[in-house]
């Protein structure tokens, strides 16, 4: 934990000792009162925040702003659903290097037993990625989607992503080039999809590539989605100069 994060609402309470945050600042950080410890606030500004009082198993503490807490970068992600083991380090490293929304689709070789799990249905997708901006020392966090077709969310992309955002789509079996050929604007932003275990079928990239996609390697060896996603990342986050 590189930041403690904190939602708006809870600025002006005292945080439980019991609280993951409260236990890696006893604990960890073995701060005391009159100490500060790096602190931000979700979506905002980051700081630090200075401990006035420990009492009844509370911490109280006044925050200060100093930055804007690391902004994220114009990268979205499509991922087609990997299974639950490796989309929880996928979601957290995707949080870490600071793509600005993470879209989960079906695709037509997705496990469909995926689409039930915890992180699908309820809160813990998004905790992955709050968890991933802690490691981060950021305060933003990027907005998780959840589609049931590859369709239906290349639909929501194109409505809602500025002309001009570059489409790509990772695929080892028909690139039409190699993804660090390319080069990346910061102003005009960037889309990566990304298959599921199994890869796209046919169809699907047929649908990409009359989405406005282009297809794209990364070389020769299969990766893990979870792998994929996090190589495809850094070169076109890079490619922008977001890295630097």
């Amino acid at each position: 934990m590189n930041i403690c994060l904190f939602f708006p609402e809870e600025l002006n309470k005292p945080l439980s000792v019991k609280d993951e945050r409260g236990q890696h600042i006893i604990k960890v950080l073995h701060k005391k009162e009159g100490e500060s410890f790096t602190a931000g606030v979700a979506g905002g500004k980051a700081g630090k925040a200075v401990i006035t009082k420990i009492d009844d198993g509370n911490i109280w503490f006044d925050f200060s702003e100093e930055t804007d807490g690391k902004k994220l970068f114009p990268l979205k992600m499509i991922i087609g659903f990997p299974r639950p083991i490796q989309l929880k380090r996928l979601l957290r490293d995707m949080a870490a290097l600071g793509v600005s929304e993470v879209h989960l689709t079906a695709t037509e070789l997705t496990e469909k037993s995926y689409l039930s799990s915890d992180l699908a249905t309820t809160d813990a997708g998004r905790k992955m990625l709050y968890d991933g901006t802690v490691q981060a020392a950021s305060t933003h966090i990027p907005e998780l989607f959840i589609h049931k077709s590859l369709k239906e969310c290349i639909e929501y992309i194109r409505a809602n992503s500025p002309s001009g955002t570059r489409l790509c789509a990772l695929d080892n079996i028909e690139p039409s080039t190699n993804l660090g050929s390319l080069s990346f604007d910061l102003e005009s932003g960037a889309v990566a999809a990304i298959g599921s275990e199994r890869g796209w079928t046919q169809a699907e990239r047929q649908l990409m590539k009359d989405s406005g996609f282009v297809l794209l390697g990364m070389g020769s060896r299969v990766m893990r989605t979870e792998t994929a996603a996090t190589v495809a990342a850094s070169i076109i986050l890079n490619g922008m100069g977001c890295l630097s």
